[in-house]
């Protein structure tokens, strides 16, 4: 079994510490591919993300979730782009226009169900007020959502444009912060505490050396598997066990980046086999679950100038027949994602004294050395 040593030294030292570690550091190595450097989508050169938590009173437990493609203009400087949907009982706004143009020319926002036109509105100000932009009259503002209306006071829409900017402005290349945090900070996965999960693989050069990272935004319902195990059942938490846990209703937001010269056709059967990543983990696409996948390419000779002046533009990209790899990369960086997300959130208490416990990690640990 993976990792026998490391658990066994767990076992004797005792796993009162290992509650808020990542499942990799405490032997639980999930697929067979390496992951990136930091293992989360911040490996995939110029990716930077940002968070805002809003944690105030006993009712507001939310936040905004920033993932920037590059660094410097995207509006000017846009990334082959595509749209995947599982399910779509959700929000995503701004969709439409990636699957028809195949890009995207914004930062993408998440957030809660709520609070996506607000987000809309601080994404349209952020590029009108970039320079280079100032003739700009449309904005394609990518906004995605998860509804964390349990634990927070949704009604109260409690995000603001200041608060969406300021995961924008403060997003970072080495940020891989997870759990409660942004827009995962009141997120509900499995029946426990849910959040922003992480991970990223990086294939060998014998088969291109291209790095896939995943983000995700955990907030729906299934019979939760980890690395192939039945916690969930073992566990006897799951969906439809109990009155309790009948509701498996929420969403998944799922963000894949990668650095392979991909167009928007193949990134959406990319962005397809990560929707596979959320049924390895137990996840059912319920009725009322938003699942969305968007995956987009900054592989810098697929830039689409904002003025093109030429009447051609030549890309080479990565054929058909070298994708496969890719392929499982997304799967296994989607599943590690999510479990990162259960692993490294905690118990919250929100509106109304409500509380979901977080994943009872120990257990889960004596579940996986045996």
């Amino acid at each position: 079994m993976k990792n026998t040593f490391l658990f066994s030294l767990l076992f004797i030292f005792g796993l009162s510490a290992a509650a808020q570690q990542r499942p990799r550091d405490l032997g639980i190595e999930i697929g067979v591919m390496a992951p990136g450097k930091l293992n989360a989508i911040t490996d995939v050169s110029g990716v930077k993300v940002g968070h805002t938590t809003l944690i105030k009173g006993d009712s507001v437990r939310t936040g905004v979730t920033a993932i920037l493609p590059h660094g410097g203009n995207i509006f000017q400087q846009k990334v082959p782009a595509a749209v995947y949907v599982g399910n779509g009982f959700g929000k995503l706004a701004g969709s439409t226009q990636i699957k028809e143009l195949g890009n995207l020319e914004t930062p993408i926002i998440l957030t809660n169900t709520l609070s996506v036109p607000t987000a809309m509105n601080a994404v349209i100000s952020y590029v009108l007020n970039q320079k280079k932009n100032e003739a700009v009259r449309s904005v394609n503002a990518v906004v995605g959502e998860t509804n964390d209306g349990y634990l927070n006071d949704i009604r109260g829409r409690h995000v603001t444009e200041q608060d969406v900017l300021l995961a924008i402005e403060s997003a970072s290349e080495n940020n891989i912060e997870e759990g409660n945090i942004g827009a995962g900070t009141g997120t509900i996965a499995f029946g426990y505490k849910g959040g922003i999960g992480t991970s990223s693989r990086k294939l060998p050069e014998s088969l291109g050396g291209y790095t896939v990272g995943v983000l995700v935004q955990s907030n729906f319902g299934g019979v939760l598997q980890i690395d192939g195990v039945q916690v969930g059942e073992a566990l006897g938490k799951f969906s439809f066990n109990d009155e309790l846990l009948n509701n498996v209703d929420g969403s998944c937001m799922i963000v894949v980046a990668t650095d392979a010269p991909l167009d928007s056709r193949n990134l959406e059967r990319l962005a397809k086999r990560a929707f596979l990543g959320i049924a390895k983990t137990g996840g059912i696409a319920s009725n009322g679950s938003g699942d969305y996948i968007i995956a987009f390419s900054t592989a810098e000779n697929l830039r689409i100038p904002y003025r093109i002046k030429t009447n051609n533009l030549k890309q080479e990209i990565v054929p058909n027949d070298r994708i496969s790899p890719l392929f499982m990369a997304a799967i296994e960086a989607t599943e590690e994602a999510i479990i990162n997300s259960l692993f490294m959130a905690e118990t919250m208490t929100g509106q109304d004294g409500r509380t979901i416990e977080q994943l009872p990690v120990e257990k889960v640990l004596e579940m996986m050395k045996g």
